[in-house]
């Protein structure tokens, strides 16, 4: 199997060199580039094509995060973007995800759930802490769904239901699977219908749909 192609984007040297080493030591995973600057990144990740970049949203002098993310995502539409950073503030959160993140992760993650969350991201899910993902649910629910939601409820099964209720909940495929008794391959079937009936990419237009925004 592949490695997956990492690069790395943080202002704050020594959090970039513990990304860094997370990434060098562990089977499966290899680091491209780490770059301390939106305008370093920009220049440098087109050249590069890694297949998943970590982004600070505070990158200092300049370009932030959310901005980098925005330009490239628009040229490379290929590139998985993983915010990684300080912030849980709603506005933050939505505005890294409407720019083009697919993942949102809290620095004071662990290792092997950081390691996780990149190998799910390469999978195809939309990782997030369960601290942002509950923020990212309790924004939907304030939302008044009407009959568009429950149209959209009505087309999913009870188990696909469940699944995607968890899914909300920042859950990995691993945990779904283990709080359900089912294997992940099920779960991985399950999410690929949900995507199918609801017609979206990933965890987060699924939610948004589901929660009828």
């Amino acid at each position: 199997m592949n490695d997956i192609t990492i690069c790395i984007v943080d202002d704050n040297k020594d959090i970039r060199s513990a990304l860094e080493q997370i990434i060098i030591m562990s089977d499966g995973y290899e680091l491209l580039g780490s770059f301390s600057s939106a305008d370093e990144a920009l220049e440098e990740i087109p050249a590069l094509k890694p297949k998943i970049v970590l982004m600070d949203i505070n990158l200092g002098e300049g370009e932030n995060g959310i901005q980098c993310v925005r330009q490239l995502k628009s040229e490379y539409p290929e590139i998985l973007f993983m915010m990684c950073t300080v912030y849980e503030d709603d506005e933050k959160i939505f505005e890294a995800l409407s720019a083009g993140a697919s993942g949102y992760i809290l620095k004071k993650t662990a290792p092997h759930k950081l390691l996780e969350a990149i190998r799910e991201l390469q999978d195809g899910g939309a990782p997030m802490s369960s601290q942002i993902a509950r923020k990212v649910v309790a924004a939907f629910q304030q939302k008044p769904g009407g009959a568009a939601a429950t149209e959209t409820l009505n087309l999913l099964s009870n188990r696909e239901k469940e699944i995607l209720e968890l899914l909300a909940k920042g859950m990995l495929y691993k945990e779904i699977a283990a709080s359900l008794y089912i294997s992940q391959e099920t779960v991985r079937k399950h999410v690929y219908h949900i995507y199918e009936k609801l017609h979206v990419n990933n965890r987060v237009e699924a939610i948004n749909k589901f929660f009828g925004r």
